[in-house]
Formats: C-alpha cells, sequence, structure tokens
C-alpha cells in the first residue's frame, strides 16, 4: 500500500487516500495468473488500528481486473493484499490486537470492542482465533506440574423432564493445571474437581509429556492425590507449603482456644497473652496472679498478673 494524499477534515479527522503498491495483488484467485487488463475501479474504507488522539480514516482506491483465461472461473477480480482479505472490512492486525487484548491482556470483550470500536462479536471471533493459538498449541515441557481448583460463578442445575430428577450441567469449580516451576503459565482447565475430571485431562496430554512430570504441586485433597497415584505413579507428590503453613495455624488455635477454657474456664480476651493469636506458650501451665513468672520461664510485669488474674 502507498500514501496517494491525506485529506484533514473540519473535526480533524484525516482522512488518508491508499493505492496498491503490491504487484500481487492483481494475481487472480482463481488460477493464480496475473491479469493484464483492468475492467474498473472500486473505493473500500477498511479499518485499521488507531493512532493518535485524532481520527483517521482510510480510502483504498483499488482496481478491479479482468482475468482472461479462458479455464478459470473468476471473470473479474479486486485487488486484496494479505492485511486486507477480500471483502474485509478492518485489517488482519486490528482483529489480531482485538484477540490478544483480551487474551494477553486479560482485558474484557466489551472494553477491547469500546478501545477499538468494534462491535461485540468482532472482537468475540478474534479472541476466539486467539484462542485456538494457545489450545492447539503443544504443551511445553513441565517437571513440576501444580494442580488447583478455583471457582468460577455458579452452579447450574436442570430437571430431566422423564425422571423428574435435578441433574448438574454446570459446576462452579474448576481444576487448573499450570506449569509450578517454570513460567507459572496455564497449561490447562477442566470443568469440575473430582478425580474422574483430573484424569481426563491428564489421558489427552501426550505419554512422553507426562513422563517428564517429576513432581505434583497439590494441596492436601485427597481427589487430586488418587488422581496422581493413578495417572502420575512415577511422579513425587509435594504438598504447598501454604496449605501445610494453614493447617498448622488452624491446630495451633484450636489448642490454644482448648487449653485457655481449661485453665481459665472461659474464653481467651484480647487484654490477656492466651487470647492473642500465637501466645499458647502462655497458657502451658496454671499460673496464679502472685507467681512472677509464666510456666515458659519469661518474666511477667505486674500489669500481665492483674490481667491474668481479672
Amino acid at each position: 500500500m502507498s500514501v496517494a494524499r491525506v485529506e484533514l477534515l473540519a473535526d480533524g479527522t484525516r482522512r488518508v487516500h491508499l493505492i496498491t503498491a503490491d504487484e500481487r495483488a492483481r494475481a487472480c484467485p482463481g488460477c493464480g495468473v496475473f491479469a493484464t487488463r483492468v475492467k474498473g475501479s472500486a473505493v473500500t474504507r477498511p479499518r485499521d488500528l488507531p493512532y493518535g488522539e485524532r481520527g483517521l480514516e482510510f480510502r483504498w482506491h483499488k482496481r478491479r481486473w479482468l482475468c482472461r483465461q479462458p479455464d478459470c472461473r473468476r471473470r473479474s477480480f479486486t485487488e486484496q493484499i494479505e492485511q486486507i482479505p477480500a471483502g474485509a472490512r478492518i485489517t488482519t492486525r486490528l482483529r489480531t490486537a482485538a484477540g490478544r487484548r483480551i487474551r494477553d491482556a486479560g482485558s474484557t470483550v466489551i472494553q477491547a470492542a469500546r478501545d477499538l470500536h468494534l462491535s461485540w462479536p468482532t472482537v468475540m471471533d478474534a479472541f476466539s482465533a486467539a484462542a485456538r493459538e494457545v489450545i492447539e498449541a503443544p504443551l511445553p515441557d513441565v517437571e513440576v506440574l501444580g494442580i488447583d481448583e478455583t471457582r468460577r460463578g455458579k452452579p447450574r442445575w436442570e430437571r430431566n423432564g422423564a425422571t423428574g430428577k435435578w441433574h448438574l450441567v454446570r459446576d462452579r469449580w474448576h481444576t487448573g493445571f499450570v506449569d509450578a516451576l517454570g513460567t507459572g503459565a496455564l497449561l490447562g482447565q477442566v470443568e469440575g474437581r473430582t478425580t474422574a475430571d483430573v484424569l481426563a485431562w491428564l489421558a489427552d496430554t501426550p505419554l512422553e509429556w507426562r513422563k517428564n512430570i517429576k513432581y505434583v504441586a497439590i494441596d492436601m485433597s485427597a481427589t487430586y492425590r488418587a488422581a496422581v497415584r493413578t495417572s502420575l505413579r512415577h511422579a513425587t507428590v509435594v504438598v504447598d507449603h501454604f496449605h501445610v503453613v494453614q493447617l498448622a495455624n488452624k491446630m495451633l488455635s484450636t489448642v490454644r482456644r482448648r487449653t485457655t477454657a481449661e485453665i481459665r474456664g472461659r474464653r481467651g480476651r484480647a487484654t490477656t497473652p492466651s487470647g492473642k493469636p500465637g501466645a499458647a506458650c502462655s497458657a502451658t501451665g496454671k499460673t496464679s496472679p502472685t507467681n512472677s513468672s509464666r510456666a515458659c520461664g519469661t518474666p511477667c510485669s505486674t500489669k500481665e498478673r492483674s490481667a491474668r488474674g481479672s
């Protein structure tokens, strides 16, 4: 494409007039022979990525060629290039940018449509094409596979007209598979969090890819552990440290509350050391207001002794 002239409209919009500079544009799409006779002309208005704060319009002045090959069914055709195929109203790079804005930048469909001045169906089709590039791409080699659940929306139930029973058609829980050691990228996601759901996803992966997995990081889910032991027997199961620490903190709080109730006969208070999280050592032994030290051996202040005796 080459620029023939540029107009500046009253509202500040720039209107760019284009002509075809690529000689391959006059090749017949039916037989591939280069046409030599012009039948007419046509003007189209393709849309491209926005540039600058002011509006930008395009007018493509292209020629209609006549194919003179007797065996070709295409009698005539208009010029087309890779960025603007025949019948297209937007450029290929605008369509690609719309799909990648959702896939890579995390934008919503409606927001991308507003920013690029496109319709919702156009942006959704562009996103579907961009998503297929990732879905159909081969999985990268992974040594540590991460499996975890995530909540997505609400469950949906439908009633069977024949039996009258309700059955789940959309689960609110999804299971995600990530590269836990490398890039942390999402490898796949399936609906549900049962053992069968995990096994179904692993069964669709190549055997050699599964053999490269050395470790599988999960939470303390017996469901995921059963799936890993069935499909990835050679891999070592690793529990995420976050869930280990979380479970330890819960148990510590349970012991602290139980010990406080046994010693004082009531719940812990915010003004007493035993009523605070992480203060289980202060309730390990019975102490009286006259004692000068706790069971752990730390000296007590007068204020703490009076608070414990209240």
